[in-house]
């Protein structure tokens, strides 16, 4: 079990991480994800210790690993993203140095990286020199290290890279058959796997929580994505005043490209909103034949963009999502001239 309590990193006046909390279960997948920049890395070197943070308190089945690092450690396997591997050793040789560094008896240490070995896929290149494998096999033999002395949490960042189809297919596989043992942090920008594994998803933007749900809930709760995608014959200034006259068009983002004389777009609806029926009456009203219209089937990946992409400040917070859906639903938002974001 992992207990982060108002985690902070700075680094000079730059929060890295700003009053982060959160706690993922014993026994649980959990996704971790974000942007580029979101603080993903810098909380995971933080739960694992290579890294202090600048304020807050971390648990790894109960111990502080500011307070015991050493007793926290013993419970953590870690995949960064990019392994620590020394090129100059065999896949063997790493895996029984790794090994005898976390004080594994000799006849625990061959008949456990052998095991290891078995389960990553790496037996037939134990003999290889690791600067000889592709990055594939690379991260192989990164998971294999982390899992070495079988520790109760295996944090892992981006363990997909370099992998072909069957391969992440194979690594799915054995992140499940893990969980039946292990407490696992998976983070990565492949929302297919996400979906495919985690039992909850913990999102962060600039350092600080978007969202803690299952990846069900995430795409059921998607306010953002509550639409419909169009495409209408006309300009587009007289399709714009058409559906200004639309109380529950929240936000309207216009397509980059479409057929000459048309304007492709997608409306998003204000939560509880069915839109469908006012946007044929107005465009109908002015003269401006619809094309083609269908509701927008939302994703995991329509949620991770709606939460960290344009509008991400927007939807900050727990507190900033709940005050605009009790807006939307008490209709605050209702009149002729709706406010509307649109995106070019």
């Amino acid at each position: 079990m992992i207990e982060v309590k108002h985690l902070v990193k700075r680094y000079g006046s730059h929060a890295a991480v700003n009053d982060l909390t959160f706690t993922v279960e014993s026994g649980k997948i959990v996704g971790f994800l974000g942007p580029n920049g979101a603080g993903k890395s810098t909380t995971m070197n933080m739960i694992t210790g290579y890294t202090a943070p600048t304020e807050g308190t971390i648990l790894v089945n109960g111990v502080d690993v500011q307070d015991d690092p050493e007793k926290a450690k013993e419970n953590i396997g870690y995949l960064p993203e990019i392994p620590p591997l020394y090129p100059d050793l065999r896949v063997r040789e790493y895996l029984q140095f790794v090994a005898e560094l976390k004080r594994l008896s000799r006849e625990e240490r061959s008949r456990q990286v052998h095991y290891i070995m078995g389960k990553t896929g790496t037996l037939d290149v134990s003999e290889r020199l690791i600067r000889n494998l592709s990055k594939g096999y690379k991260q192989r033999v990164g998971l294999a290290a982390a899992m070495v002395g079988n520790p109760d949490i295996l944090i892992l960042d981006e363990p997909t890279v370099g992998l072909d189809p069957k391969q992440i297919i194979e690594m799915r596989d054995l992140i499940r058959e893990l969980s039946k043992k292990h407490t696992i942090l998976l983070s990565s920008h492949i929302m297919q796997e996400i979906s495919a594994v985690c039992d909850e998803i913990i999102i962060i933007n600039e350092g600080q929580m978007i969202a803690e749900d299952t990846p069900e809930n995430l795409v059921k709760q998607m306010v953002e994505k509550n639409g419909i995608h169009l495409v209408a014959k006309g300009e587009r200034e007289e399709i714009k005043n058409a559906l200004r006259t639309i109380s529950g068009i929240k936000n309207v983002k216009y397509d980059d490209q479409n057929e000459e004389g048309t304007v492709g777009m997608t409306l998003y609806a204000m939560q509880g909103s069915d839109i469908r029926e006012a946007v044929f009456y107005a465009l109908a009203k002015a003269d401006l034949p619809i094309y083609e219209i269908h509701p927008l089937a939302a994703s995991l990946e329509d949620a991770f963009l709606a939460l960290t992409g344009n509008g991400s400040r927007q939807y900050g917070g727990r507190k900033a999502r709940q005050k605009k859906r009790a807006e939307a639903e008490s209709g605050s938002n209702d009149g002729a001239e709706p406010v509307q974001k649109e995106e070019q």
